[in-house]
């Protein structure tokens, strides 16, 4: 079977991917987690998850009931370095609710016209009306961190995103729109696991793009310009919540726990909810100590 991209990942995990990333690749054991950081040495088992995962999706379904009846707002933000799991996370919010009110925006790279535009202009268009949640699979968070690091816009411009962005969400909050940001995080070697996965997979292949496989050689630069992001644009009004998402199936509950719990809907059952974990989800200060670990 011929590999995307003339089996660049694959060179890359054999020939420039770190030592000790490739050692834990090449010695993982089903159902451990890569990440010696990671709080947790294996991942939860199928039937914790599918447990909380039930409960989790009734809960989904009281919140759109909720958003509908009473004309909320609600824009959740899907950020993340490659293959960290926002596809797979937007795919459990969104499988048992109304696709009619519960929409995704996954925009491509801006046309000649939008790049003649305000630069958040296209972003505004796909936020929700009342009675819609919209899932924001990447955002305008994009000028922070991947143009950035793949030199799609001046230092100029991104310091005009940096200023112009905490003044936008104040604005869209004031107004009544209940914005949550969230960062899924992965580990290096988890991150190149999944993405060898895609590669050697027809199904996943798709998913893979040109940024994906050169953004393996800019893990530094990518980390860099995330911790500015954070510094940037974390703020009371739009907090961001770091996620940590070696283990994918409490990644997936922790995101859900995240939008609930901001959200007072009728009938909200908070023994169902279950409680944020503060190891794998929290705010900057997760991602600082995830940092001072590499």
């Amino acid at each position: 079977m011929r590999k995307p991209f003339e089996g660049a990942i694959s060179r890359f995990y054999a020939e420039t991917a770190p030592a000790d990333v490739r050692d834990a690749i090449a010695n993982a054991k089903k159902g451990k987690i890569l990440d010696t950081s990671y709080p947790y040495l294996e991942k939860m088992s199928r039937k914790d998850y599918e447990d909380a995962l039930a409960a989790l999706q009734i809960e989904l379904v009281k919140m759109q009931a909720w958003v509908k009846d009473s004309g909320a707002r609600v824009a959740v933000v899907f950020e993340g370095r490659d293959a960290a799991g926002k596809g797979g996370t937007i795919k459990r919010f969104r499988e048992n609710l109304n696709p009619r009110g519960a929409h995704v925006v996954a925009l491509s790279k801006p046309t000649d016209r939008e790049q003649g535009e305000w630069y958040f202009q296209r972003y505004i268009k796909h936020l929700p009306s009342a009675g819609e949640v919209t899932f924001f699979d990447r955002s305008w968070y994009n000028r922070g961190v991947v143009e950035k690091v793949f030199g799609f816009c001046t230092d100029a411009q991104r310091t005009q995103f940096f200023s112009q962005v905490p003044e936008l969400e104040k604005m869209l909050v004031s107004d009544g729109l209940t914005l949550v940001k969230l960062w899924l995080n992965v580990g290096r070697a988890e991150q190149l696991r999944r993405v060898l996965d895609r590669e050697s997979d027809p199904l996943k292949q798709w998913k893979l793009s040109w940024i994906d496989v050169e953004g393996l050689n800019r893990w530094d630069a990518y980390t860099q310009a995330i911790g500015e992001t954070f510094d940037q644009t974390h703020s009371n009004h739009a907090p961001w919540r770091i996620i940590k998402t070696d283990d994918k199936r409490r990644a997936r509950l922790m995101a859900i726990r995240s939008v609930l719990t901001q959200l007072c809907y009728t009938g909200r059952d908070d023994q169902a909810l279950g409680e944020i974990d503060p190891l794998i989800c929290g705010g900057p200060e997760l991602w600082e100590a995830r940092v001072a670990d590499a």
